[in-house]
C-alpha cells in the first residue's frame, strides 16, 4: 500500500502545480500570442520526453527484467501505447468537451453548460499525467517516478496560467478561474492512484502501465498541443519552448534518474 500512497501523494503534489501557475493571473490580465505559444510548447517539450525517458525505455526495460526478449519487450510497448492512445482518442470522440482554440469535441447536448466543457476538456488532458506519475511511483522506485513528478510539475505551471489567462479572456471571474485550475489539478492524484494501483497488483504490470500512460500523453501531445500551437501562428515560439521542455525534462529524468 506504501507505493499507492506514493504514487497518489506525488500525483497530487504535481496537479497543484497547476494552480499554483494559475496565480498570476492575479496580477496579470493577458499574455502576448508568443508567450502563450513558448508556455504550451514547454509543457509540450516536457510530456514528450517524460514520454520517451520515463515510461518508454523504463517500460522496455523493465519487460527485459520479467524476462522477455528485446523483440518481445517492444512488442508490448508498442501494444500498450496504441492501447493508452485508443482509450484517449474514445475519450475525445464521446466526451463531450471544449478546447480553447480547437472549439467543441464529442457527444454534446444543448443544454450542456459551456464551463463544464471546459472542465471535461482538461480533465481528459490531466488524467494521463497523473496516471504516468502513479506508474513511475508504482514498484516503489522514488528514483524513477520523482523525474517524472517534477516534470509534470514543471509542466503544470505554464498550462495553468494558459488556462487561467484563457478562461479570464472568455469573462470567467478570477474566482472561477482559478477554482477550475486547482479542480482540473486534482484530477492528478486519481490518476495517480489508478496508475500505482495497477502496477501495485504485479511487477508484470509495470512495462504494460508505463506503456499505456506513454501512449496516452503521446495522443495529447499530437492531437491537442501541436495543433494549438500551430492555430495560434507561434509555430516558431512554441518550437522553442518544446525544445526547451524537453532538454529540461531530459536533465532532469538523467540527473535524477
Amino acid at each position: 500500500m506504501g507505493t499507492i500512497y506514493l504514487g497518489t501523494l506525488a500525483s497530487l503534489g504535481a496537479g497543484l502545480a497547476t494552480v499554483v501557475g494559475a496565480l498570476p493571473i492575479l496580477f496579470i490580465d493577458n499574455l502576448s500570442q508568443k508567450w502563450q505559444g513558448i508556455l504550451l510548447g514547454l509543457g509540450g517539450g516536457v510530456m514528450l520526453a517524460a514520454t520517451a525517458f520515463s515510461l518508454i525505455i523504463p517500460g522496455k526495460e523493465a519487460a527485459g527484467e520479467l524476462g522477455y526478449s528485446q523483440a518481445e519487450s517492444a512488442l508490448i510497448v508498442s501494444i500498450g501505447m496504441i492501447v493508452g492512445a485508443s482509450i484517449l482518442c474514445l475519450m475525445h470522440n464521446y466526451f463531450p468537451h471544449e478546447h480553447f482554440q480547437k472549439g467543441k469535441e464529442g457527444k454534446i447536448t444543448e443544454n450542456f453548460e459551456r464551463l463544464w466543457l471546459f472542465i471535461i476538456a482538461i480533465t481528459i488532458h490531466n488524467f494521463p499525467e497523473g496516471l504516468a506519475v502513479g506508474v513511475g511511483f508504482g514498484d516503489g522506485s522514488i528514483s524513477q517516478g520523482l523525474p517524472l513528478a517534477l516534470g509534470i510539475s514543471l509542466q503544470n505551471i505554464p498550462e495553468g496560467l494558459v488556462v487561467a489567462l484563457a478562461l479570464r479572456e472568455l469573462e470567467y471571474s478570477l474566482k472561477s478561474a482559478l477554482g477550475i485550475s486547482l479542480l482540473t489539478g486534482l484530477v492528478e492524484p486519481i490518476g495517480g492512484f489508478v496508475g500505482a494501483s495497477i502496477v501495485n497488483f504485479g511487477q508484470s504490470f509495470l512495462p504494460w502501465g508505463m506503456a499505456i500512460a506513454a501512449g496516452s500523453m503521446l495522443f495529447i501531445i499530437v492531437d491537442e498541443i501541436i495543433p494549438e500551437i500551430d492555430r495560434e501562428s507561434v509555430a516558431q515560439e512554441g518550437t522553442l519552448g518544446i525544445m526547451t521542455g524537453f532538454v529540461a525534462m531530459m536533465f532532469l529524468d538523467i540527473a535524477f534518474g
